[in-house]
């Protein structure tokens, strides 16, 4: 079986999708915690949006680099 070849041609549009997706997941979020009077949940849920915010930032980034690949 030979090995798939690399194509790199729809990363960029793969990205944008998973930004926006986490973007929709972190307001998704906030909503429960202005929402929930459970400390604990209200705690575990903003550590969650902070990782989400911190992998976006490192989604676009990657969006960055991949663009300018492309145009290479």
């Amino acid at each position: 079986m030979k090995p798939k070849p690399d194509d790199r041609r729809d990363n960029a549009k793969r990205i944008s999708k998973h930004i926006k997706n986490t973007i929709e997941n972190i307001e998704l979020a906030e909503d429960m915690i202005s929402e929930t009077d459970n400390p604990k949940i209200r705690d575990e849920l903003k550590a969650k949006n902070e990782r989400r915010r911190e992998a976006v930032e490192n989604m676009r980034q990657e969006l960055r680099d991949e663009t300018r690949n492309q145009f290479k």
